[in-house]
């Protein structure tokens, strides 16, 4: 029951949050936006609260692990994401590009939600796409816009390698624990 109402109350406050303005209850909303919040929640609850209800959907609520990912959003993903913007727009510019499939070894365990979390932020950070995850296995099919000179010979590389400065995937692990 407590899965089913924390799921109800989240639904409800993204749905107010969402509509914020849209009436003039507490300046905020009209009656049928909170009628109609109170709908959706109820919705979401039927159909997601068994998701909160698991270790693993608590483990999503836990406020340290929100802070861990804002860090690492806001910290090394934003200064990786910066740092390939400039470097793609330099290799369009120049022409200087040398595109390829790359084979990376996540080094996540074979943890699916940190693979996914991993494959997702080398496919946001401009001049990288994941192509393939091929899942209960370790690895990412990488297509990058750059190959550096050298990686192409190789069959596999660590997934740190595909970031320049920061660790990324140490992050990952450190925010999915």
């Amino acid at each position: 029951m407590g899965a089913f109402l924390m799921t109800w109350w989240l639904g409800f406050l993204t749905y107010l949050l969402l509509t914020a303005g849209s009436g003039r209850l507490l300046w905020l909303w009209s009656g049928e936006e909170v009628v109609c919040g109170v709908v959706v929640g109820l919705a979401a609850a039927v159909l997601g609260s068994h998701a909160l209800g698991s270790a693993t959907g608590r483990k999503v609520l836990n406020p340290w692990r929100w802070l861990k990912a804002a860090a690492y959003f806001c910290g090394p993903f934003f200064c990786e994401m910066a740092k390939a913007n400039v470097e793609v727009a330099c290799r369009v510019l120049t022409g200087h590009i040398r595109p390829g499939i790359v084979r990376v070894r996540a080094g996540m365990g074979g943890d699916d939600p940190k693979l996914v979390a991993l494959a997702n932020s080398i496919t946001l950070t401009p001049g990288t796409l994941t192509v393939e995850a091929p899942r209960g296995r370790d690895v990412l099919y990488v297509h990058m816009l750059a190959v550096p000179k050298g990686l192409e010979k190789r069959s596999e590389v660590e997934a740190r390698e595909v970031f320049g400065f920061f660790d990324c995937p140490e992050w990952i692990r450190r925010v999915m624990r």
